[in-house]
């Protein structure tokens, strides 16, 4: 009798949900929304939010939005709109309505037309730095602005002039009128508009003032019949004003917002002004560099979507704050891969070796995954000439070294077994070829008489593929990079990070490899093909280059 599976255990958001279905609440709707600024890349970070997001609409039969906040035209473009797509749906997910936050700049101004006849919201002429000054902090209350007594008829005339351009940047702000004295900061009359002389992508140079976020986030859920705003912790004291403009603008059904706390991982920076700065300042080649933790870096360093998705899993939902080690979404990924990807034979470091005892070329065969027949088998050409690791070979070997030492056996991965006769050394005593014998009995099967312990990969040297390898690590050798106040993070860039090798070589089974294509190199990790094929000039100096997702096993020191 086979055991049933365990039934998974919710986290508290599913919870608030089972709890708002059985009362009907939303008249038993469940719909979300992913409502990202697109002013950046989305990076891992991000991944735990619309995992949850879209991983709602699926658990509840329910519905996700993809919505572009899209509030501030002067840091938002069309290519990171784009960017951001792509990655959603490499994550696996598809959004049921794609929204921009400036389709409703029309009734949200309509809506803060609203609040200033409510006598809810004033035309405030504070410079920015007098507003922070009346603002008070955390120690100190705030104190009225003069102007916010204005009458509701010279709010409504300024702000229409607001609206029609009449006044320049930053002349006079929209704010609402709530309470100087709160303790919640977000309560100390918060902008609602700002003028900014700005074209924005979608709606053009039909507006010169935005909503701000606050007002803007809550009332496009509202717009959108959104049941569940779920977002990340740093929210939380902003669910207060969130909840009043709701109350105030008179929504039958306002959504709900939940927050839950963020994805952290050790030895990341994911602050999108650090990251430009790591791209500025030629850290890193670019935004899709395979050691960054934007999402089309993970891409093409060889991360899966579905070890991401694992990922945020094992990490969970939940308000406490943790910081999980990058070794986890190493694990993910092995898992992952280990049971996906074909394996081949890829030597990184060459040695020459010559088999004097076999002296013709045949075509042996090796399965494409050890345990998955279905994938098949590949044709591995020998010859008596063959690329070995130099770190599968020791001269003078310890006792318990399973390798080629002289006068020791091992097996040639798939082939036969070999003995090392003889080291040659060039003139400063460097090792540059073995001569070996192979005992041609051997040919998958072991010999007789004898235990042979060792096994190294190799390729044939004929028929050998030229292939350069990126090994990546980590980009930051601390697992907080970003926490030091008397260091900057860039004083922890790993210098290790990458590690180019320009000549390796490869069996002939990845010559036809696509970009993105991801193999177990048996013995040494999973490897990913990278979109640059190693140009130099106007010739690529490689036909294939290799981008190290993950070793086999983790070995970050």
């Amino acid at each position: 009798m086979s055991e049933e599976s365990p039934t998974p255990v919710k986290n508290f958001v599913q919870n608030i949900i089972d709890g708002d279905l059985k009362q009907n609440k939303n008249d038993g709707r469940v719909h979300t929304r992913f409502p990202p600024e697109p002013n950046g890349y989305l990076h891992i970070g991000h991944a735990k939010s619309i995992c949850l997001n879209f991983g709602l609409k699926e658990t509840y039969s329910g519905k996700c939005n993809l919505r572009f906040d899209d509030t501030n035209p002067v840091s938002e473009d069309p290519e990171y709109i784009a960017a951001i797509k792509e990655d959603i749906l490499w994550l696996g997910f598809e959004w049921d309505n794609l929204c921009h936050a400036s389709e409703y700049f029309d009734q949200l101004y309509d809506m803060a037309v609203r609040l200033i006849k409510k006598g809810k919201a004033y035309v405030d002429s504070l410079s920015e730095d007098e507003v922070r000054e009346y603002r008070g902090d955390h120690n100190t209350p705030g104190k009225n602005s003069p102007y916010r007594d204005r009458s509701v008829e010279e709010n409504l005339a300024l702000f229409e002039r607001m609206k029609n351009g009449d006044f320049k940047d930053g002349e006079h702000i929209l704010r609402a009128k709530i309470d100087m004295t709160s303790g919640n900061m977000n309560l100390r009359d918060p902008l609602i508009y700002r003028i900014r002389h700005a074209s924005h992508p979608v709606t053009g140079d039909k507006w010169c003032i935005y909503p701000l976020y606050d007002f803007t986030h809550g009332l496009s859920d509202a717009i959108e019949g959104i049941t569940h705003s779920v977002c990340t912790l740093e929210f939380e004291d902003h669910r207060p004003l969130y909840d009043w403009f709701l109350k105030e603008l008179e929504f039958e059904q306002p959504p709900q917002q939940i927050e839950f706390s963020k994805l952290f991982l050790s030895h990341v920076i994911v602050s999108k002004r650090n990251l430009k700065k790591l791209v500025d300042e030629g850290h890193v080649s670019g935004w899709d560099d395979p050691r960054m933790p934007t999402l089309r870096g993970l891409r093409r360093r060889g991360y899966t979507a579905a070890a991401i998705r694992e990922l945020c899993r094992q990490v969970g939902v939940s308000k406490a704050y943790s910081v999980i080690d990058y070794s986890l979404l190493e694990d993910c990924l092995r898992a992952d891969l280990n049971e996906k990807a074909q394996r081949r034979m890829v030597v990184l470091n060459p040695l020459k070796l010559t088999i004097t005892n076999y002296d013709k070329n045949e075509t042996l065969q090796a399965p494409n995954h050890p345990k998955d027949e279905s994938m098949g088998q590949r044709d591995l050409p020998m010859s008596n000439t063959l690329w070995i690791d130099h770190d599968d070979f020791m001269e003078e070997a310890p006792k318990k070294y399973f390798r080629l030492k002289p006068g020791g056996e091992v097996r040639l991965r798939n082939s036969y077994v070999i003995k090392c006769e003889e080291v040659i050394k060039d003139e400063k005593g460097e090792v540059i070829e073995l001569k070996c014998t192979a005992d041609l009995d051997t040919l998958g099967k072991n010999p007789e008489g004898r235990k042979v312990k060792g096994i190294i990969h190799w390729v044939a040297a004929d028929t050998a593929v030229p292939v350069r390898v990126n090994l990546y690590d980590r980009l930051f050798n601390d697992p907080n990079p970003g926490g030091h106040k008397e260091q900057s993070f860039l004083e922890f860039l790993n210098p290790e990070s990458l590690n180019v090798l320009e000549t390796c070589y490869a069996e002939p089974a990845v010559a036809d490899a696509k970009v993105g294509e991801a193999f177990q190199f048996e013995r040494v990790g999973y490897f990913s093909v990278d979109h640059d094929l190693g140009a130099q000039g106007n010739e690529p100096s490689h036909p294939l280059t290799f981008n190290r997702s993950v070793s086999l096993r983790d070995n970050w020191k």
